[in-house]
């Protein structure tokens, strides 16, 4: 609930995905593909490889993609981990059949297939096929599809560029293997492009898929410069709520020879709108910035209020350090993006291609938003259109790309000047590193900040091809080991002059009913409800104390009073009814005195706060002053309220003569 103290539109809406039922908790999708004809018996030669599991339009869906030597009916089968017995299947085993068709960047065809229903908490396995020639089983889990999580972000493997694909397959299967054994509850894996140094080798995109934890975690894909000139991206990646329309491709040909498209997602509380960078100039042939710009509005007005937070991925960093940073292209999204995503609300920008880590000042409209704002801030309070833009380094070690020094184009849009505060820096980065170091992203989701790391995932030593052929290297490993930070920062929301409750309402269980309360950057703590007399469940907390300054020689009377809509998640909402409240005066002063009490609305069927209720008030030829006023919380709900993570607005309103 955010209590804010102007009239606006309710604070951030918590989301809540119900998934599963306990009669059949497993749903069947089926969809006409093409060129799926032969007959069942031709599933005996069939090879199938290349299998990746991608990530679903929420957290009860995954999208499983992969290759197939025939142009067979082909199918996912997906039951609890716990239910397999000696490697065999059960018959009540879930089906999802695959839709695709033939690959035109190389031979054999391509098929996918979304599972749904997936139940929170729950371990997997899944394999892909059809009857008599199954691929190998392979394993994920879910988590509690509300709360707290982490994603891990990965920069450019670009498998192929150092000119020995197996060196580059290496590092990253070595960055994959040490991200994934630090964080093994991650829950994404999150790509910033350029997979692969040639669009359509299929060698290089077998180097990719090798890793085990491709297959393991839900992987976001995001096509790069390199990825872009081929189908084989697409063919690899099928991914939720895509316009694959003429806008989104840089020729504006989805039908042509390239990959493209713009997607997203919401995951938990993370609204993710994923990119094609590679198509910014409709000189080209497709939309250009402007297309981008619409599609992530018209995202963010139709489903950012599904999600407290708005991340977008796109590959070419318009804030890097590196070979790119001078680029004009770089420059153009910079004009045509940064004053949109300042408007829009978006929080943090993840970015690739320029093979270097920097992680940019909190950026409004094309400006550093607060100039006093330090270098290297491990706490940082981006404001209203504050947008942090992070770059990530190679993952793979196959090619690093040097810090560049800052030049006279000044601290403009399209600048590249110095910043005042680290002239060696540009104006724009509050970080920057290379050390010639395989390295990834670790963003921590809480319910009111999210945690950026920026982690070491290899030394100088192999395998880190870029070196291994000569290219220098800044890392000592006794100093800088695998897994020590390079980067670290806690991005507080904007919340305004308000303040923000966060109520995480559990399904009702016997004996017990869990909140989730987080406190951060004005967020009330309202501590955790617990059942009261076997017919409700209720909880208590404080306002953040109110401040009353008067110094008017007048003496006119004062007032402060607050009201609070309803509590909502999703379509799902309660009575701002329920809530009430106990006022006192803290500090005495400027005449202060306290309003009076207001019950719960469950208490008395009566309106609670859901009505203009006062905190505190002076009268006419009160003292000049100060004083602070607090007021106790009694929230009382039935405990027939489904579960879900609710928030509300309460307005406060100082009236004065």
């Amino acid at each position: 609930m955010t209590l804010s103290t102007s009239t606006r539109a309710p604070g951030l809406v918590r989301r809540r995905v119900v998934a599963g039922v306990a009669a059949g908790f497993l749903g069947i999708t089926a969809a006409a593909g093409s060129g799926l004809m032969a007959t069942a018996s031709a599933a005996e030669s069939t090879t199938i490889s290349s299998v990746i599991l991608g990530v679903g339009a929420n957290e009860t869906q995954r999208i499983v993609t992969w290759y197939s030597s025939a142009d067979t009916a082909q199918k996912i089968q997906l039951a609890p981990t716990a239910e397999i017995v000696n490697g065999e299947f059960p018959a009540s085993a879930a089906s999802f059949d695959a839709v695709g068709g033939a690959n035109t960047s190389t031979t054999g065809f391509n098929r996918h297939a979304t599972i749904t229903n997936l139940r929170e908490n729950t371990a997997y396995s899944y394999r892909v096929g059809a009857e008599g020639n199954w691929s190998s089983a392979y394993a994920f889990k879910t988590q509690d599809f509300e709360g707290d999580y982490d994603f891990l972000f990965f920069g450019d493997p670009q498998i192929g560029s150092s000119g020995d694909r197996l060196k580059d397959q290496a590092g990253w299967e070595e960055t994959l293997k040490v991200a994934t054994a630090a964080n093994p509850n991650a829950e994404l894996l999150v790509s910033g492009g350029d997979h692969v140094e040639s669009a359509n080798d299929e060698g290089q995109w077998t180097s990719f898929m090798a890793p085990d934890q491709l297959r393991q975690y839900p992987v976001v894909a995001t096509i790069g410069n390199h990825d872009v000139g081929g189908k084989s991206y697409e063919q690899h990646h099928f991914t939720p709520n895509t316009d694959r329309t003429a806008p989104y491709y840089d020729n504006g040909n989805p039908a042509g020879t390239k990959s493209g498209g713009d997607y997203w997602f919401v995951y938990k509380d993370v609204l993710f709108i994923d990119i094609n960078s590679n198509s910014y100039n409709p000189a080209s042939g497709g939309g250009g910035d402007a297309a981008h710009v619409a599609y992530v509005t018209d995202v963010i007005n139709k489903h950012g209020s599904e999600a407290k937070w708005k991340v977008l991925v796109y590959h070419h960093s318009i804030y890097s350090p590196a070979s790119h940073a001078t680029d004009n292209d770089n420059k153009q999204r910079r004009e045509d993006f940064t004053t949109a995503f300042s408007n829009l609300g978006v929080d943090m920008v993840l970015q690739g291609h320029d093979h270097s880590y920097s992680r940019s000042y909190a950026i409004k409209n094309g400006q550093k938003a607060n100039p006093a704002e330090k270098p290297g801030a491990a706490e940082v309070y981006p404001g209203p259109g504050g947008v942090i833009y992070v770059t990530a380094n190679s993952a793979s070690g196959s090619k690093y790309y040097d810090i560049k020094k800052p030049d006279s184009t000044g601290t403009g849009v399209r600048g590249n000047g110095p910043d005042p505060l680290n002239p060696d820096s540009y104006w724009y980065n509050s970080v920057q590193n290379q050390e010639h170091v395989r390295s990834y992203v670790k963003v921590q989701v809480k319910g009111d900040k999210l945690v950026l790391e920026n982690l070491r995932s290899g030394t100088c030593a192999a395998p880190n091809a870029a070196v291994e052929k000569g290219l220098s290297c800044t890392n000592t490993a006794d100093g800088q080991p695998i897994g020590s930070i390079v980067d670290n920062v806690t991005v507080h929301p904007y919340h305004g002059d308000g303040q923000a409750i966060q109520v995480n309402v559990p399904n009702a269980a016997p004996g017990e009913f869990g909140w989730t309360i987080d406190g951060y950057n004005g967020l009330v703590d309202l501590g955790v409800a617990q059942e009261r007399n076997a017919a409700y469940f209720g909880a208590n907390g404080k306002i953040n104390p109110i401040l009353v300054s008067d110094s008017r020689r007048s003496l006119a009377p004062w007032s402060i009073s607050a009201s609070v809509g309803d509590f909502q998640d999703g379509d799902k909402t309660f009575s701002g009814s329920y809530l009430g409240w106990t006022p006192y005066v803290l500090d005495g002063g400027a005449g202060a005195e306290a309003g009076a009490p207001v019950l719960s609305g469950y208490d008395d069927q009566g309106k609670g706060l859901s009505v203009s209720s006062g905190l505190g008030a002076a009268a006419q030829g009160h003292p000049r002053g100060g004083a602070k006023l607090g007021a106790d919380l009694d929230l009382k709900i039935p405990d027939s309220i489904a579960k879900g993570s609710y928030r509300a607005t309460l307005t406060i309103t100082a009236l004065s003569s």
